[in-house]
């Protein structure tokens, strides 16, 4: 998919721009073009890290038209002294990225307004993306990231790139330290929505003969009580850790169960894992399938796993950059956890006896891919 970025660097954008040499010259030009751009590409997503903690959306939303910058912070809550040309400038960025509108009055003032893109930062809608930007700009998030170039050099027999940062593995932590738990919680649950509606939407009648349900790595039930609640003949079972069990809500026609997925899973008609075997390496993904595999129906039963397809280099589709950015994430916080090919699903699924698979294409990040034992 072509990017904003690559129609600047086209020659006939070049051309437009007036800018003129020899093939090498612009070559080298260009080269240095594209280093400041990947230099500087972090501050697009602070910039909409500050748009979402200071509600910039809802304000637009609850507006129920554009509004101006002077009206915006006027609706900023607890803003004493706002400074309103830093927001400016703020604005100006995610105008420039089409996250917000922007248009001029005739008496001069800039009307400020929501785009497609913009719609996914409200806090007070179901489908929003917000608690997930948080969740990927807080800092015990992000700063294990400064530590990858430190795992290549020694390995990570000592421990993983979130570990080297925190003294913790990620989901360590979790338990150890309330706010992140909380912070990681909600934003699995908000893309769980997302995610959920996709499956259920694009998976119509692949639910329709489950009996019983168990999602695996559930969290606290977020995924699973919209499938329910769209087939509500199922009987769900959300499995994760007791301390993230321990937090869930109540949900019709879910039982919460604590547990070790390395150990051992809850029987049922099939498993439901999603956004769970990216986190693991090949081995760990061996122990949780075959444990699968032991719960499930030999004849009748399969796994749903919902995780990225990673695409061959020189793929364009809609979420291939998002794919290799969360795999570069995965490198800083998880034990050989990674985003995989067909191939490297096909070569998991060989090795823990499942003689079949599906992929399915549904309209999210994240692809539908069914196991089967026969």
């Amino acid at each position: 998919m072509e990017t904003v970025f690559s129609k600047m660097c086209s020659p006939a954008a070049l051309k437009g721009q007036a800018i003129e040499g020899n093939p090498e010259e612009l070559d080298e030009l260009l080269g240095q073009v594209e280093i400041w751009h990947y230099m500087t590409s972090f501050t697009d997503s602070v910039a909409l890290k500050v748009a979402v903690e200071l509600l910039i959306a809802d304000i637009i939303d609850h507006h129920g038209q554009p509004m101006s910058l002077q009206k915006i912070v006027e609706n900023i809550a607890d803003a004493p002294k706002p400074e309103v040309s830093f927001l400016y400038r703020v604005m100006r960025v995610l105008v420039r990225r089409k996250i917000f509108s922007a248009h001029q009055t005739d008496s001069g003032d800039t009307l400020y307004g929501l785009t497609r893109a913009s719609k996914w930062l409200l806090h007070d809608t179901k489908m929003t993306l917000s608690p997930m930007l948080l969740l990927e700009n807080h800092p015990i998030h992000i700063n294990p990231a400064h530590y990858i170039s430190q795992c290549i050099r020694e390995g990570t027999d000592n421990g993983t790139a979130f570990f080297k940062c925190h003294g913790h593995e990620q989901f360590d932590l979790t338990g150890l330290n309330p706010e992140y738990n909380k912070l990681f919680n909600e934003g699995m649950v908000c893309t769980a929505r997302v995610t959920s509606k996709a499956v259920i939407s694009g998976y119509r009648d692949g639910f329709n003969k489950i009996q019983s349900l168990v999602d695996v790595g559930g969290g606290i039930g977020g995924s699973l009580s919209e499938i329910v609640r769209a087939y509500p003949h199922i009987k769900g079972i959300n499995f994760d850790l007791p301390h993230v069990v321990a937090t869930a809500p109540k949900y019709d026609g879910i039982t919460h169960v604590g547990g070790d997925m390395f150990e051992s899973i809850p029987k049922a008609d099939a498993i439901y894992m999603k956004w769970i075997l990216h986190d693991w390496s090949d081995q760990h993904c061996i122990k949780i399938l075959k444990n699968c595999r032991k719960a499930i129906p030999e004849k009748t039963g399969k796994v749903i796993i919902v995780d990225h397809v990673l695409q061959p280099e020189g793929n364009n589709g809609l979420f291939d950059e998002v794919g290799y950015a969360f795999d570069m994430m995965l490198l800083a916080h998880n034990a050989g956890g990674r985003e995989r090919t067909e191939q490297d699903w096909k070569r998991l699924f060989e090795a823990t006896g499942f003689a079949r698979y599906n992929i399915i294409k549904i309209k999210a990040l994240q692809s539908i891919i069914e196991a089967f034992p026969i």
